[in-house]
């Protein structure tokens, strides 16, 4: 058997290595564009995504509620809500029941309870019942001192800190308190 050797001249490059040239110039450049177009794909599918997340459709986003609603929903049937409603109604009858005193509009009772604390003492600049404290506060009227006894006044909180306290038992406190003023 004979072996053909080609003779390789170091000024004329073989065929092959040309080819072999050739073939890494065209790679190289399949490779490059196709890292191109990969990160092209990567930037319009987050520019879609974000588009699509972020559409600010209010009906997708009723949408999205009510298909999650159920999950964190609870529904007990028409015993649980009629369980729920008369819990409700005996809370707000209990509240409204509460009322301080039992009700009463005896001045002199609230006043000693509530008022009596910040008036006897004069403390955060309650007048106290000297009349020389109530001069400029008895041209008033009584009908805005009771006001400024239920909104609250300065630093006195409505209703002296007690909103259990009615209307009429804070304006029978005042009144109390108007009659008791020492000359």
């Amino acid at each position: 058997m004979a072996c053909l050797q080609v003779a390789t001249d170091s000024r004329n490059p073989s065929v092959s290595e040309q080819d072999d040239k050739i073939f890494m110039k065209r790679f190289s450049l399949i490779i490059v564009g196709l890292a191109i177009f990969a990160v092209l794909i990567i930037f319009f599918a987050g520019n879609i995504h974000e588009q699509l997340e972020g559409s600010g459709n209010p009906m997708q986003d009723v949408a999205k509620v009510d298909r999650i609603e159920p999950v964190f929903g609870v529904y007990a049937g028409e015993t649980g809500r009629a369980a729920a409603l008369a819990a409700a109604e005996e809370s707000a009858g209990a509240q409204a029941q509460q009322v301080a005193f039992d009700g009463s509009t005896d001045g002199e009772m609230i006043y000693n309870n509530v008022c009596q604390a910040c008036h006897m003492s004069g403390a955060a600049g309650a007048p106290q019942l000297v009349a020389e404290q109530w001069t400029d506060r008895l041209p008033q009227g009584e009908d805005t001192l009771v006001q400024h006894a239920i909104d609250g006044i300065g630093a006195m909180p409505a209703k002296g800190g007690r909103s259990d306290l009615t209307d009429e038992q804070v304006r029978a406190s005042v009144q109390y308190m108007l009659t008791q003023i020492e000359e």
